[in-house]
């Protein structure tokens, strides 16, 4: 563990100033996030309350005395839910500073400030909202922000303090092939990333670049969320491989000191097949699967993205995991402005001749693209043209398909998918259906998948992994 500094006499002369840092949502981990700045804003001598609005409601005795609320925006999701619980965090608390941080707070600073929020921080954020403490806890006059909007410099990890979160064993846990669960941490080992895919929305704000977390922070934390009961590590990444030895110094630390412990990771494509030779070293690790952005099947689609790999690269990549005997979890962007029916068809027949149909959950085949302020696709000739003007309640720029079938079709999917979850169908079943939607929507019968090999299921987290669904009533209701 590092050596957490107390507070100067000075500072606690001073009194405590009280900070509230609010997760709307984040895949069902427990948030590196809230708990890498809660530990530098409690070296610095305020206090801390953490909400993690996804386990938790939006609690009036916690905000009513606040002097600054921030609240963290990692994904699309999460900023929707965020738009909606600011203005009943400023009912609750009108004297309150609010700040919003994260990966989507500079792409949608216009609509932010439009709600009262004073405060906008995205990259790597810690050392603006201490500054920003320190400078409202001194009375210094909080209307102007003098943070960098964007902080790309390197900065200082400590320990994430973890302690004022909800328990780990309430988050998203492990689910094996034999349906057994493992308790599940949730690891940053780097943030950004070395990449400029086109529609990812990790570009804009870091620009090709990526910072890592020093190997002992990252043990530290390790070893605070085995002690909760922890077996299971999912790396939280953007990208894993980013920086291979970094990631290669981590896992080795991580197995030698835990050696029980299994983990996964998100990896390119691209890196799976050029750093192939160390997927045995993962293996041995105790890497269970990767998940892996392949987005389409589609070449075309794929050079649009930027996305560097093709087709065929995803199928290397997958035998390449196959024979290191780890499971890949594609993810999909199944609807695009060149998304065709027959297209979407070959999507389909694709999973079911890779066997893949159980390693991909429903909702992945119903992803529609989100188009958020400053995507690199709007550098794309004649893109803009496809769009239209941003909408602040979408949080980004609408399209239609020029085919209305393909729209009509991406909303069947994702009904279907959506009461399949609902009903607890299973991954095949529900594939079985769009499988139908889908011949029906090209004026064909289906075929008849009874004899068909879907593939062996794969060990899975149990909250599926997307970052652009609409947020749930459930969730709108924790506030």
């Amino acid at each position: 563990m590092l050596p957490q500094l107390a507070p100067s006499p000075a500072v606690e002369a001073m009194g405590l100033f009280k900070v509230v840092l609010i997760n709307p949502y984040e895949l069902g981990r427990q948030p590196f996030a809230l708990a890498q700045p809660a530990a530098l804003l409690k070296r610095a001598g305020m206090a801390v309350s953490c909400l993690d609005l996804s386990l938790q409601k939006l609690d009036p005795e916690i905000l009513k005395d606040a002097d600054l609320v921030a609240v963290y925006v990692g994904m699309h999701t999460a900023t929707r839910i965020a738009i909606e619980a600011i203005p009943r965090i400023r009912e609750i608390a009108p004297q309150v500073h609010v700040c919003v941080y994260g990966l989507y707070a500079p792409m949608n600073q216009q609509r932010l400030r439009s709600l009262g929020v004073k405060t906008i921080l995205g990259g790597e954020f810690e050392p603006g909202l201490v500054s920003l403490a320190q400078r409202l806890r001194s009375g210094e006059a909080g209307g102007v922000q003098t943070e960098p909007l964007i902080n790309l410099a390197k900065i200082e990890f400590i320990t994430p303090d973890r302690s004022g979160l909800p328990e780990l064993q309430r988050y998203a846990h492990l689910i094996l092939p034999d349906d057994r669960k493992k308790m599940t941490g949730f690891i940053e080992a780097s943030r950004g990333c070395k990449h400029l895919c086109r529609h990812c929305p990790v570009v804009p704000v870091y620009q090709g670049k990526f910072r890592i977390v020093p190997v002992e922070v990252v043990m530290a934390d390790i070893a605070q969320q085995v002690q909760a009961g922890a077996t299971h590590i999912s790396f939280g990444d953007p990208d894993f491989f980013n920086g291979t030895t970094h990631a290669m110094k981590v896992l080795t630390a991580m197995h030698d000191k835990f050696p029980h412990l299994s983990f996964d990771a998100t990896i390119k494509i691209q890196h799976l097949i050029n750093h192939a030779e160390l997927l045995p070293a993962l293996k041995a690790a105790g890497c269970l699967f990767i998940t892996s952005a392949v987005e389409s099947v589609d070449d075309r689609v794929l050079e649009h993205f930027a996305k560097n790999h093709t087709r065929a690269d995803f199928e290397h990549a997958l035998q390449l995991c196959r024979a290191a005997d780890i499971f890949l979890a594609p993810t999909f962007v199944a609807f695009t402005p060149w998304t065709t029916r027959e297209g979407y068809l070959d999507l389909l027949g694709t999973l079911l001749r890779l066997r893949l149909v159980e390693a991909v959950p429903s909702i992945q085949l119903c992803i529609r693209l989100l188009v958020p302020e400053g995507s690199y696709l709007l550098q794309l000739p004649g893109f803009r043209e496809m769009v239209g003007a941003f909408d602040t309640k979408l949080l980004g720029y609408p399209w239609r398909h020029a085919d209305p079938a393909v729209d009509a079709l991406q909303q069947a999917v994702q009904t279907c998918a959506a009461q399949g979850e609902q009903q607890g169908l299973a991954r095949e079943d529900i594939f079985e259906q769009i499988w139908q939607l889908t011949h029906a929507a090209l004026d064909r019968t289906a075929p008849p998948l009874a004899q068909v090999d879907f593939g062996a299921p794969i060990a899975r987290l149990s909250e599926p992994w997307y970052c652009c669904a609409e947020p749930t009533e459930q969730q709108l209701q924790s506030f």
